[in-house]
C-alpha cells in the first residue's frame, strides 16, 4: 500500500487567481494535510519531487508501504529523462513493481502504448505517471477501482488539479471525487487540456438464459455438470489468494509472527480466504483472524427493555424518561459475527491442526466508536452516508488489529495486536457468485433473467461503491487489503459461467445463493462454513444503527445533511 498525492496550478502568467492569497493558504492547509494522510498509508519512506515550467508547477508526492521485495524503494520513481512515477499498486508477477513498471513505462512512445501496458495489469493499481517525452500527466485506477484515487477538478475557487489517495473531510481547498475507472487519463502539460484514453474494460456477464436446469440435492456430492466449475473455480481462487500472501517482506515482524491477516467474520467468504491462505502461508507463522464486535447501546437497551421503537408514541416517551443506566450495564460482544466467527475458527483448527489461527477479538467500545467517528468520517470522504459510516467504521476498528486472542476456546483472554499488513478480505463474491437477498427476490419476479441483469449492475457499479473508501479507511493503519475474489483472472472466470452453476434461488437460504463456493468449500472440507447464511457486516459487527430510541435511518441517507 502506498499514498499518492499530486498537485498542478498553472503559473500565475497563465491567469489563474494563484497569487490570491485566501487559495494559497487554504491549498497550503490542504496540502500538509493531505501529505500527512498520505504518509499514513506509507510509513516506510516518503519523498516529493517538484516540476516546474513557465506555464504550470507540478509536485509529486508518495509514500511507500514495502510489502514486496527485501530491498527498500523510494517513491516517487524518475529518471534522468523526467519521467517520474508515482505508483500504489500490485503486479503479482513482480518483487520490485513499481520499479519494474516504470521501466516499462519509460520505453513507451504513445498514449496506445500506455494504455495497452496498463490494459495488461492484472492486480489492482492507482498511478500518476509524468511522461517526460510526450509533455503528459497520465493518471488512472484499475477498471474494478480497487485502489482509492481521488481526484479534485480546477474550480474558479480552487484553481487547481488534485489526485490523492486519501482524503481530509470536508475542506474548503477542494470537492474531491472518485476518480472514474472507464477511462485511464491524459493531460497535457502544456496546453493543460485532458484527454481520455480507452482504458481496460471488464467482459460481460454471460447473458445465455437456462431453460430448467437440475437442481442440486445436497452439497456433499457435486452432480456432473458442475464438477468442471467447481475445480475451476478452486484453481483460480487458490491461485489468486497465493499471489497475494506469498513474498511478504518481514517489516518490522519478527521470525514466528503473522504477516497476513483475514477480516474474519466466520462466514463462507472469510473461511475460504483463510483456508486457501494456510496453503501459502509459511506453517510455522501464525494467521490472524481478526474479528470486530461493537458495543450498541440500541442492542444493549433492546434486550433489557425492549424495542421501545415500536411502542406507540406516548409510551415510548414515557419509556424514555425512565431509560435504564446503559454504563452499568456488563456488555458482552456476542455479535453474530464473533459467535460464527469462533466457531470457525474451531473448524480451522482441526482441519489444519499445525496453525496457528489468532482469533483476534477485537471489541470496541461505544465511546471509542463515537470518538473515532470524525476520523472514520474524514477518511471515508467523499462517502458520506449512513451505511458508508456503518460499514466504514467496522474495517476502521478491524484494520487496526487491537484486540485480545485466546489459546484456545474457553482460555482466558490476552491482548494482542496484530502485525500483520495485509488483510484478506472477502468482498466480490456476492456480486460474482449471486450472494445477496435481492438476487433471490429478483428471480421471484422475473425468473432467470432477472437474476443474469442484477449480476451485470453488480459487476457495473464494483469500481463506484465500496473499494475506495475501504481502501482510504484500511490504509490509514499503515495497511493493505488485498481481494482474492477480484483478481481478474477470477472475475473473468466467474462472469463467462452461465448463471445457473453459480447460484440458485429455487434452493434454500444458506444453500441456493453462492451454490458454486458452497460446493467448493464442503469440497475441501469446510462442512460448517459451507451452509452459512450470509449476514451483512454492519449488523454482523453492530455497528450499525448505535443509538437506541433514534428512529431508524435509511443506509443510502447523508450523514448531517
Amino acid at each position: 500500500m502506498c499514498g499518492i498525492l499530486f498537485s498542478l496550478r498553472c503559473a500565475p502568467s497563465e491567469g489563474l487567481s494563484c497569487d490570491n492569497h485566501e487559495i494559497e493558504v487554504a491549498f497550503q492547509d490542504l496540502l500538509g494535510k493531505l501529505e500527512i494522510e498520505n504518509a499514513a498509508r506509507g510509513p516506510d519512506a516518503q519523498d516529493t519531487v517538484h516540476v516546474n515550467s513557465s506555464s504550470a508547477h507540478m509536485s509529486f508526492f508518495a509514500s511507500e508501504l514495502r510489502l514486496r521485495g527485501e530491498s527498500p524503494v523510494v517513491q516517487p520513481h524518475r529518471d534522468d529523462e523526467g519521467n517520474i512515477l508515482c505508483w500504489n499498486g500490485e503486479i503479482a508477477s513482480e518483487d520490485n513493481d513499481g520499479a519494474y513498471l516504470f521501466s516499462r513505462l519509460c520505453a513507451t512512445w504513445s498514449l496506445e502504448d500506455v494504455r495497452d501496458l496498463l490494459g495488461g495489469i492484472e492486480g489492482p493499481y492507482a498511478l500518476v505517471y509524468y511522461h517526460a517525452r510526450l509533455q503528459k500527466i497520465i493518471f488512472a485506477r484499475d477498471p474494478l477501482g480497487r485502489r482509492s484515487l481521488l481526484i479534485h477538478r480546477p474550480t474558479t475557487e480552487c484553481p487547481y488539479l488534485l489526485l490523492a489517495s486519501v482524503s481530509v473531510g470536508v475542506h474548503p481547498g477542494y470537492l474531491p471525487e472518485e476518480l472514474p475507472t472507464e477511462h485511464i487519463y491524459a493531460l497535457d502539460a502544456n496546453q493543460l487540456r485532458g484527454i481520455p484514453c480507452t482504458s481496460a474494460v471488464l467482459s460481460k456477464v454471460n447473458r445465455s438464459i437456462p431453460h430448467d436446469p437440475p437442481e442440486v440435492h445436497d452439497l456433499d456430492s457435486i452432480p456432473p455438470h458442475l464438477t468442471s466449475a467447481v475445480d475451476d473455480l478452486l484453481h483460480h481462487l487458490d491461485r489468486s489468494v497465493m499471489l497475494r500472501v506469498r513474498n511478504i517482506p518481514r517489516v518490522g515482524i519478527r521470525e514466528g509472527q503473522a504477516r497476513v491477516a483475514v477480516l474474519f467474520s466466520g462466514g463462507i467468504d472469510s473461511t475460504m480466504l483463510a483456508f486457501l491462505a494456510h496453503r501459502h502461508v509459511d506453517p510455522s507463522e501464525p494467521i490472524d483472524l481478526l474479528n470486530v464486535a461493537f458495543e450498541n447501546p440500541r442492542k444493549i437497551s433492546v434486550q433489557i427493555e425492549g424495542n421501545i421503537g415500536a411502542l406507540p408514541k406516548r409510551e415510548r416517551k414515557q419509556k424514555m424518561k425512565e431509560r435504564l443506566d446503559y454504563s452499568t450495564v456488563n456488555v458482552e460482544y456476542d455479535v453474530p459475527d464473533r459467535l460464527t466467527g469462533a466457531q470457525e475458527v474451531e473448524e480451522l483448527r482441526r482441519l489444519c491442526p499445525g496453525r496457528i489461527w489468532n482469533f483476534v477479538e477485537v471489541n470496541v467500545p461505544y465511546e471509542e466508536s463515537q470518538a473515532a467517528r470524525p476520523v472514520v468520517e474524514a477518511l471515508m470522504f467523499p462517502c458520506k452516508t449512513v451505511m458508508d459510516l456503518s460499514l466504514a467504521a467496522a474495517l476502521y476498528f478491524a484494520a487496526r488489529g487491537i484486540g485480545q486472542i485466546r489459546s484456545h476456546c474457553g482460555a482466558e483472554p490476552e491482548p494482542y495486536t496484530s502485525p500483520a499488513r495485509v488483510l484478506l478480505n472477502g468482498l466480490g463474491s456476492d456480486e460474482l457468485l449471486g450472494g445477496y437477498g435481492r438476487h433471490r427476490t429478483a428471480f421471484k419476479h422475473a425468473g432467470w433473467q432477472a437474476i443474469v441483469d442484477e449480476l451485470q449492475l453488480e459487476l457495473d457499479r464494483i469500481p463506484t461503491r465500496n473499494l475506495g473508501r475501504d481502501d482510504r479507511v484500511i490504509s490509514s493503519h499503515g495497511k493493505e487489503t488485498r481481494h482474492p475474489f477480484l483478481s481478474l483472472s477470477v472475475v473473468s472466470f466467474l462472469l463467462q459461467l452461465p448463471v445457473h452453476l453459480k447460484t440458485d434461488p429455487r434452493l434454500e437460504a444458506g444453500f441456493g445463493e453462492k451454490m458454486l463456493l458452497r460446493l467448493a468449500a464442503r469440497k475441501v472440507g469446510l462442512m460448517e462454513a459451507s451452509v452459512r447464511k450470509k449476514k451483512a457486516m454492519q449488523f454482523g459487527s453492530h455497528s450499525a444503527r448505535m443509538v437506541p430510541g433514534a428512529d431508524f435511518k435509511k443506509g443510502d441517507l447523508l450523514l448531517n445533511p
